[in-house]
């Protein structure tokens, strides 16, 4: 197999055809093999039925029904984990990815690069504030992250059998795919593409998600929380260290006065927030670590379709097909 695109895919029945005719009709014209690997992460709709209806009339098209939903960076991972391809693209299903642009990603991959990722020039119509957040963010984890992550980049991207190789032996739980890529290395470039209006229906991903998919980002690939609450704790040290030298010079130049009320509460309901704040991030690190030492199975799988069974690895070779 040439190119495995892998599609994670939640509640898309009304984007699910007119993808698949703008992808079928892209691969077919670079005369090279492929398959489309669908991988169901817990659906509430009609879309498990759909991709069957669509799987029994292209061979090429095979599906990965997941027991549950276990979220996008699982569902990523269980795509790669069976992809077969000497190249390997990840793409979203709701089209504002345009399928037309793995014409150029497989065009960069054939110059020598093993990671061909798509940068952002522009959003496509979303609210005003998640435009910000994310223009934020990218440019905070840049700062911060130990690892090279590009700015104005999302999942989608051509990987290198060797590249998809290496990613797939990383299995940790809290999994943020966008530093994961970058963490692998290989040689890597980008290319410039605008982003297009959702198709139809409405984005799953709420702000509460995007917080949560950024602190995972920022604990997995940044220790600057720590860092921070450890700075803002010598500070306040040297600050009361100071103030008590100030209360004694002026206790012995002009006697002993008693302190005003307001300013004696706020020094403690400061103190108070910035333990708190940095018991929390404490807690973050040690929960996802709490988390990682379980060892428990990223995913279940429920179905497969369109697999051969002998190419299966013996953990899934008695899955239901």
């Amino acid at each position: 197999m040439d190119i495995s695109i892998i599609v994670p895919i939640y509640n898309e029945t009304e984007n699910l055809d007119e993808f698949y005719l703008r992808t079928i009709k892209i691969l077919e014209s670079i005369n090279l093999s492929f398959e489309i690997i669908f991988v169901n992460d817990g659906s509430a709709d009609n879309t498990l039925q759909r991709l069957f209806f669509i799987a029994q009339n292209d061979n090429r098209v095979k599906i990965i029904d997941l027991s549950r939903n276990f979220g996008k960076e699982i569902a990523l991972t269980a795509g790669l984990d069976f992809s077969s391809g000497d190249a390997a693209v990840v793409i979203d299903a709701d089209l504002q990815e345009p399928p037309e642009l793995i014409k150029e990603l497989i065009k960069k991959w054939n110059e020598g690069y093993d990671v061909v990722y798509a940068i952002r020039k522009k959003r496509g119509k979303e609210p005003v504030i998640k435009t910000i957040l994310a223009y934020l963010f990218y440019r905070i984890m840049k700062k911060i992250s130990q690892t090279d992550i590009p700015i104005d980049t999302g999942d989608y991207r051509l990987m290198s059998r060797q590249a998809v190789n290496a990613l797939i032996q990383i299995r940790e739980h809290h999994r943020f795919m966008k530093g994961l890529f970058s963490c692998v290395g290989f040689k890597q470039t980008g290319i410039y593409y605008e982003r297009e209006q959702r198709h139809k229906g409405k984005s799953n991903i709420n702000l509460l998600k995007l917080w949560n998919l950024a602190v995972d980002g920022i604990t997995s690939f940044s220790f600057a929380p720590l860092q921070f609450s450890s700075f803002a704790g010598l500070i306040i040290a040297i600050i009361s260290v100071l103030y008590a030298v100030y209360i004694i010079i002026k206790t012995m130049l002009y006697g002993n006065p008693v302190p005003g009320y307001p300013s004696l509460i706020v020094a403690i309901t400061f103190l108070g927030g910035i333990q708190l704040l940095s018991l929390g991030i404490i807690g973050e690190y040690i929960a996802r670590t709490y988390m990682e030492s379980k060892k428990r199975p990223l995913y279940f799988i429920k179905h497969l379709t369109g697999f051969n069974a002998e190419d299966l690895k013996p953990t899934f070779k008695n899955i239901d097909r």
